[in-house]
């Protein structure tokens, strides 16, 4: 088949600028072959080379003592004990997901899982955070039916609980809905398995499902901008098949017991080009495939479309010769795809052969570690000018607004259709803080959270980035787990825009700030740039997943709200309402400065709850709503009323950091006073759990009314 020419047309076709593609010439002294254009888009774009955020993402702290792999591999892992490690990450389909809903979201689940036991770790727990456009807007109800359709349909097939995560809206979203996948798995500390190659003259083998031409350029179109151009891109989107993926999973961790396994890499963003090419790199060695032994599962396939093709549940492994016998036959039993397609070099080549035609003949290592590379020009988020008065309103009509928005009210409606229990070990599941795992066969448990305030960094970006790290810390305290590490979901939009890039600085300063106070170090991630449609940028969504550790799971602070239980309030209460709940859902306004984030504050208040857990029954974090959301959610889970004193809207309402919101019997409350004063930690009784009304100051109303608000407007917004 005549190969197209390349023209500039093609050149930007491939989102290729042309002086990168002038590189191209330089660098092989003669003009592309179509195959090796596509091969240089995939691994030049943002979604493979981070061209744009490489060199901030280098000032995240990702070290610590309890980490054993950082960023750069398939996923983080960090030891809890007893030779066993978790392994995590955080990473998105967000074009895919808006283009195509249900098998966008399904494949980003897909892909995530096979990050996690690429590693050699079976999967115990997923969440999700999701970002949709206004409700109103007349695509919000078909992507977010899409959406946790696919992410349900996938998960719950699969077979790994759903354990929590979180649900936006926003008009900032209307053109780019954010769907970003989380997963955590399970190894001993001392079998991970690694991507990097070595040895010359071994066998590349291929694992899993055919190849067909779904996701053909997926991976450029990741790093695209939206126009109205977007039904043209439905064929970039992956078609996933969870069954196929729990017996790949399987088959993987039986090979890893064979001892076959050299290296390992899910083929995920740019397929089988990006996996060879990172084992490679990474193992200082080249790479010749033979295209004509990959399986497929369409006629007629072309070498450009087999190196682009983004089909799901698919693996690029390098074997140990004198094992493949052993190796064939666990993937044999399992009914799924083994074949040596290619073997590694000694060259810094990568050699592409289609029935003896060389398809491609290029530098290996200038397609992964020294691709493009750029210090983009940023601005500064300019300083938010002073909030405007807020007038004091009705507590209870003010918590009303809150519940019956989309955004606050309960998010029954999806995770009921995620399965949260299966595998029997969920401690705790979606609808309040973090969600918990045990760990089987132990006391230990993990605990899991995802967390973010974009509307924070739109107004302050390093306070923003700042506060997702802070409140992951605070979610994890709260449940009484130790904040081990974190991953991050960086969304942004065009990074070629100075003040979009100097958001992206701004929330990397941010997060670099906190992960490094509160011991939280970055051990994966993912960025997603480009996040615009027809010019208009989603707000800067810099997401963060954190993991935390429970030594015993009597260790666990319960939602123990019983009638009597004293309400109590550590941290410091400013009143701060700009870029506040209250402000957007009431008075439609998002004005004012974020608030301020002091990582001291949060490290000394975070320790105080975990030393004086004991007398702790319920616990939850303060933030989007205040005290007065946070104080009807504890009271709604148990089923208790809850009285609030007297208080300004700013005290109920605000969004002050560092604080907790504690529930205990009065004894225990007289005990954590002296203990508090003791530590210097600020700390006041405000109100009690009891009756069946929710009481602010004068203000009242049945807790049953105000539950029944809270568990419907999320279904009556966009089921």
């Amino acid at each position: 088949m005549q190969e197209p020419a390349i023209t500039s047309d093609l050149i930007a076709a491939h989102g290729l600028k042309p002086d990168e593609y002038d590189m191209i010439l330089g660098i092989i002294g003669r003009e592309p072959t179509f195959t090796e254009l596509g091969i240089f888009s995939a691994m030049w774009n943002e979604h493979c080379s981070y061209k744009s955020s490489k060199k901030w993402l280098r000032t995240l702290p990702t070290s610590g003592s309890q980490v054993i792999c950082g960023p750069g591999e398939n996923a983080g892992v960090v030891d809890i004990g007893d030779g066993q490690a978790v392994v995590f990450k955080m990473e998105s389909h967000n074009h895919p997901s808006y283009i195509e809903p249900y098998q966008g979201a399904a494949t980003g689940v897909g892909g995530i899982l096979r990050d996690v036991f690429t590693m050699g770790a079976r999967p115990i727990a997923s969440m999700n955070a999701l970002s949709f456009g206004e409700p109103g807007h007349h695509k919000t109800r078909q992507l977010v039916n899409g959406v946790v359709e696919g992410i349900g349909g996938y998960g719950n097939c699969f077979g790994v609980p759903c354990v929590g995560g979180e649900v936006r809206f926003h008009p900032a979203y209307n053109g780019n809905c954010l769907v970003n996948a989380f997963a955590a798995g399970l190894a001993d500390s001392d079998k991970i398995f690694y991507s990097a190659a070595s040895g010359v003259g071994m066998p590349v083998v291929y694992l899993g499902a055919k190849t067909g031409r779904d996701g053909v350029g997926g991976a450029t179109m990741a790093s695209a901008e939206f126009d109205d151009t977007i039904e043209e891109k439905r064929p970039t989107v992956q078609v996933g098949d969870p069954f196929t993926e729990k017996r790949l999973m399987e088959a993987t961790l039986e090979l890893m017991q064979t001892g076959a396994v050299i290296s390992i890499q899910d083929m995920g963003a740019a397929g089988l080009t990006c996996s060879a090419v990172e084992m490679g790199d990474k193992g200082g060695l080249g790479v010749r495939l033979d295209l004509e032994n990959v399986p497929q599962r369409e006629d007629n396939m072309t070498a450009y479309e087999m190196m682009l093709s983004e089909s799901q549940e698919r693996m690029l492994m390098v074997l140990k010769p004198e094992l493949e016998a052993e190796a064939r036959a666990v993937f044999e039993k399992w009914d799924l795809d083994f074949a040596i397609v290619g073997e590694t070099i000694a060259e810094d080549r990568f050699l592409i052969v289609h029935n003896g035609e060389v398809k491609a003949d290029l530098v290996l290592s200038k397609l992964s570690s020294t691709a493009p590379e750029y210090d983009r020009p940023w601005e500064p988020t300019p300083e938010a000018d002073e909030l405007a008065e807020v007038p004091q309103i009705d507590p209870i009509d003010g918590l009303r607004a809150l519940l019956a928005s989309p955004n606050y009210a309960g998010k029954q409606w999806v995770y009921e259709q995620y399965d949260t229990m299966v595998m029997a070990d969920s401690a705790r599941t979606p609808g309040l803080g973090a969600g918990m795992v045990r760990v089987h066969g132990t006391d230990k448990a993990l605990a899991f959270t995802s967390d973010v305030t974009p509307r924070y960094v739109r107004a302050n970006p390093v306070e923003g980035g700042k506060q997702a790290v802070a409140e992951a810390y605070r979610n994890l305290i709260a449940v009484g787990a130790k904040p081990l590490a974190t991953t991050d979901n960086l969304n942004f939009g065009n990074p070629e825009k100075p003040e979009i890039m100097g958001q992206f600085v701004g929330a990397i300063k941010g997060i670099g700030a906190a992960v490094e106070a509160l011991d939280m170090p970055i051990v994966s991630g993912n960025v997603s740039l480009y996040n615009e449609t027809d010019g208009q940028a989603i707000l800067p969504t810099p997401t963060i997943g954190a993991v935390g550790l429970l030594t015993h799971t009597d260790e666990i602070i319960g939602n123990e709200v019983r009638e009597g239980h004293v309400a109590l309030v550590i941290g410091d209460t400013s009143g701060h309402l700009g870029q506040s709940a209250l402000l957007a859902e009431v008075f439609n306004r998002e004005d004012g400065d974020a608030p301020y984030v002091d990582l001291d504050a949060e490290k000394r208040n975070g320790d105080f709850i975990s030393a004086n857990r004991d007398m702790i029954k319920a616990c939850t974090d303060l933030g989007d709503g205040g005290l007065a959301l946070a104080a009807f959610e504890l009271a709604e889970a148990a089923g208790v009323g809850v009285c609030l004193d007297d208080a300004p809207t700013e005290f109920l309402f605000g969004e002050d950091q560092a604080r907790y919101l504690v529930a205990c019997n009065f004894d225990q409350a007289e005990a954590l006073m002296i203990a508090a004063g003791q530590a210097g930690v600020p700390l006041v009784s405000v109100g009690r759990f009891t009756g069946d009304n929710v009481c602010i100051g004068t203000s009242e109303a049945p807790l049953e009314e105000m539950t029944a608000t809270f568990r419907t407007s999320f279904a009556e917004a966009v089921a």
